[in-house]
């Protein structure tokens, strides 16, 4: 039988979404990390792993969860406990490559420490779309060729590491998705001119990459994702069906269709 779910929260709405499902779950934040989680959390640091497996352990915790936005950590050495500083040369060697690489290093340290990671869609499975139409107007045939090419150029970057997401207007990219994010990138794609457009709005989608663990690194939309779409000037949203979570799905649904625009899940 599982035991304890332990819940490992950085920002956002997903990790809320999580303790909400799972009240009974011990719910760790991390210090200097926002969380929308409120007060009843366990704080503790990053720089001190030994204390983290050791609350869990205290607290019947088997599986972990790690959700939510987290942003490369600057971390202190001098706060480094004896399991951190075991494990630091690893993780910090990994913190300069991908996310991908980074990601499965720490799961690996999670589960020599006998934790099972589990991915919150596992835990919420309503949370990803089924291949779709979803809300918004149809796409036009146009729609559907830039969402191709955007795919396109998403799995040719994919044994790289690089980005979820790609915007793409008359087949010509204004950008894809980088360690800055998918606002980031939307805001970028909204400063080009029309004419570089030729003329057409564009399609922004958002995937998972090819070799990523979907149990610590799904990519999310939510309502904000919609508005920064539509600010971009973008006719509408694809993403990647099974693969990407939907947060707050019927605000998101709503924000779509009251901002005229699409937002469309496929199989890729």
């Amino acid at each position: 039988m599982a035991g304890r779910l332990g819940i490992v929260a950085c920002g956002g709405g997903l990790p809320v979404a999580i303790a909400a499902a799972h009240p009974e779950a011990l719910r760790i934040t991390l210090a200097g990390v926002p969380h929308d989680l409120g007060e009843q959390v366990c704080e503790l640091h990053l720089e001190k792993l030994g204390e983290i497996f050791a609350a869990c352990r205290n607290a019947g915790v088997d599986r972990v969860v790690l959700a939510g936005a987290l942003s490369r950590p600057v971390l202190d050495p001098e706060q480094f406990d004896d399991t951190m500083r075991l494990e630091a040369p690893r993780l910090m060697a990994a913190m300069k490559e991908g996310d991908d690489c980074l990601l499965r290093q720490v799961i690996d340290v999670f589960e020599k420490n006998g934790f099972q990671i589990v991915g919150a869609h596992e835990l919420l499975p309503e949370l990803t779309a089924p291949e779709g139409h979803l809300a918004g107007p149809p796409l036009t045939a146009q729609d559907q060729a830039d969402a191709a090419r955007a795919i396109e150029i998403l799995m040719a970057l994919a044994t790289v590491d690089v980005g979820q997401g790609c915007a793409v207007a008359g087949g010509q990219c204004l950008g894809i998705e980088t360690l800055q994010g998918t606002n980031e990138t939307l805001r970028f794609a909204s400063r080009t001119p029309s004419d570089l457009r030729r003329g057409f709005k564009g399609v922004y989608v958002k995937a998972a990459k090819r070799q990523q663990d979907l149990r610590v690194d799904m990519p999310v939309v939510g309502p904000e994702t919609i508005a920064e779409v539509a600010a971009a000037g973008l006719s509408g949203l694809v993403i990647e069906a099974g693969r990407v979570m939907v947060l707050d799905r019927k605000k998101t649904l709503q924000t779509a269709e009251n901002e005229g625009i699409f937002l469309s899940s496929r199989g890729l």
